[in-house]
């Protein structure tokens, strides 16, 4: 029994050893997501607070790269090309990092954001763009550091950095105009050869309308030309289920020739293998 009690005793004593304890982060994690325009924009960061201190001047001192906020990088994404002050910046993620002064910060959108806070080694082909931001002092105390899109419109927001009574922004546009027109102009142009071709693929595959899945693949192929062989391959497996061996064998040819001019092996054999089927069974 003796035995027994101290093997519990020492399972208890183990589980309370390695249960991990939970205690609030003195820098909380957020994450942001807001859509400006047609253009999607993430921001990750950690929100360090004053508790009594001097910010800037001070805990974050002037004139040095600052991580702008605490942790790991401030993390932002777009799912489209901007502009940060006039200034073109392409998709994806960078780590925002920035300067700050008196008057205005110097920020840098940085493409590795893999880094606890700025790099030991700084890597100044990663800047992908240096932005000046405009400093303007608070009407009142921002506790914790704070990033926030405001003054959305559609084709605009500004992107604000606020801690203690300064407030540091910067300027973004988007393309939603570009986004929007290229979208009505391809619904208003109708179906492309893709979208045909899509639809008929899944009409002859799920075994429905054969004949409406041969219309659909041959205007694919009408509208994408004799390039593209993966689509003619679609168009004479489609004519041989419908009888039409002639017609499928040149349409094979048409697609083997170019396969051939694109080096794919897998549509070369495919073809090849098809039309000495059909021709032997005429």
């Amino acid at each position: 029994m003796k035995k027994l009690l101290s093997l519990v005793f020492i399972m208890c004593l183990t589980v309370s050893v390695s249960a991990q304890i939970q205690t609030p982060q003195p820098s909380p994690a957020i994450k942001i997501e807001q859509k400006v325009g047609l253009t999607d924009v993430t921001l990750e960061y950690s929100r360090p607070a004053m508790r009594g201190r001097t910010i800037f001047g001070d805990l974050v001192p002037y004139g040095e790269v600052w991580r702008t906020g605490a942790n790991a990088n401030t993390k932002i994404t777009f799912s489209t090309d901007v502009m940060i002050n006039g200034k073109k910046l392409k998709k994806g993620s960078y780590s925002i990092y920035s300067i700050p002064n008196k008057d205005s910060w110097e920020m840098m959108f940085y493409s590795s954001t893999d880094n606890w806070g700025v790099p030991q080694n700084w890597d100044e082909s990663k800047v992908a763009l240096k932005a000046k931001a405009e400093v303007t002092k608070l009407p009142m105390t921002m506790e914790s550091f704070t990033i926030m899109i405001h003054d959305l419109k559609n084709d605009s927001a500004s992107l604000n950095f606020a801690w203690a009574n300064t407030k540091a922004t910067l300027s973004l546009g988007v393309p939603t105009e570009e986004i929007a027109t290229a979208s009505i102009e391809k619904v208003m142009n109708g179906p492309t050869a893709n979208d045909y071709f899509a639809a008929g693929s899944y009409y002859h595959e799920a075994g429905k309308d054969l004949n409406k899945a041969y219309e659909w693949v041959s205007k694919a192929t009408e509208m994408a030309g004799d390039q593209a062989f993966w689509m003619l391959r679609r168009k004479s497996l489609i004519e041989a289920e419908m009888g039409k061996k002639d017609q499928a064998i040149a349409t094979a040819k048409k697609s083997l020739a170019s396969a051939e001019k694109a080096n794919n092996a897998d549509y070369v054999k495919m073809n090849k293998e098809s039309i000495a089927e059909w021709e032997g069974s005429k």
